[in-house]
């Protein structure tokens, strides 16, 4: 295990993984895990992720595809994986995701802040009905990220 700290304009991320990109975390994220299991600091480790972020906070990258994996429960990695499949721009509720995966609304809440892949697997977009709600990176970060992401025309939140 390893980590990188890549610079954004919503803060440094620390990139974490074994090969493959198992964290990508904010300052101060919510559920971060104890930096002492990210392993030894290396901020060339991570080349592609690093590149891909860039494009995508450059306008020029609309989805990723570095490796990398999700660790937990079934049910969050089904949360997850719903998450995945909400288009670059658009956005969908926590009721939206309980009734793809299955589950109560609140249950896909909690399992959307332990989503340890912030921007690769686009928790930003996940809110409740139109409203701005809370994020593992600070809300200030969520709206920077879905105004990245909307399409001019569009009335996104």
């Amino acid at each position: 295990m390893r980590h990188a700290v890549v610079d954004s304009p919503v803060g440094p991320l620390t990139v974490v993984g074994d090969g493959a990109v198992t964290g990508l975390y904010f300052p101060n994220h919510w559920t971060r895990p104890d930096r002492t299991t990210f392993g030894e600091r290396d901020d060339a480790a991570f080349p592609e992720a690093a590149r891909q972020l860039a494009e995508y906070f450059a306008g020029r990258r609309t989805a990723f595809d570095v490796p990398m994996r999700a660790d937990g429960p079934a049910f969050d990695r089904a949360v997850w994986a719903g998450i995945a499949e909400i288009p670059y721009g658009a956005t969908a509720t926590y009721g939206d995701l309980a009734r793809a995966v299955g589950g109560l609304p609140h249950e896909v809440g909690a399992a959307v802040g332990r989503n340890p892949l912030s921007i690769l697997v686009a928790c930003h977009r996940v809110g409740k009905g139109g409203k701005l709600t809370g994020y593992a990176g600070g809300v200030q970060r969520k709206a920077f990220l879905l105004e990245l992401e909307r399409p001019p025309e569009s009335g996104l939140w």
